[in-house]
């Protein structure tokens, strides 16, 4: 890492889809962002809050990002490749739920921007009650919501002091 950034030689940053929040890529962008001659490549998608959805936003316009606690200013190429995402569209999820021998009864979406989950969980309701499925879809947060108050209740029930 010190070589490159510290060579005078160009290079080019490939950042998967780790969104930028952690690891040796970070470590990378902190010296490297800032020159001009460096390009960053990403190859998938970076969701909405982390500091590659900064990048990619804020870069070409010569923005800048917090990295580790760092304003580093964006002087390097951003470029983003899409199609080498291993993450499943919407399409691909109702076609899995869709094609299932016995359809489940509740779904979980933990994953995703808050907007993309709302709409994943329409139009499995809306398939659900076309094909006469019951079906609970509960968002990533209020499922998590919902396990952190049961999970209490569970430990308020075990504990010793209660009974």
């Amino acid at each position: 890492m010190a070589y490159l950034a510290e060579s005078g030689r160009p290079a080019v940053v490939i950042a998967a889809s780790g969104m930028v929040s952690g690891g040796r890529v970070v470590n990378y962008l902190k010296r490297m962002l800032n020159d001009p001659r460096h390009c960053v490549l990403f190859t998938g998608y970076q969701a909405a809050g982390t500091p590659g959805r900064d990048i990619q936003r804020h870069g070409p316009n010569g923005g800048w990002v917090m990295l580790d606690g760092q304003r580093i200013d964006i002087r390097a190429r951003v470029e983003t490749v899409n199609g080498y995402s291993a993450h499943a569209d919407q399409q691909d999820l109702l076609n899995f739920v869709r094609r299932m021998r016995h359809p489940p009864r509740q779904v979980r979406l933990v994953h995703g921007d808050p907007h993309a989950q709302a709409a994943l969980k329409a139009k499995l309701l809306e398939w659900a009650e076309g094909a006469g499925h019951s079906l609970e879809v509960t968002l990533g947060g209020d499922f998590l919501a919902e396990d952190t108050i049961r999970s209490r209740a569970d430990h308020t029930l075990a504990s010793p002091m209660a009974r």
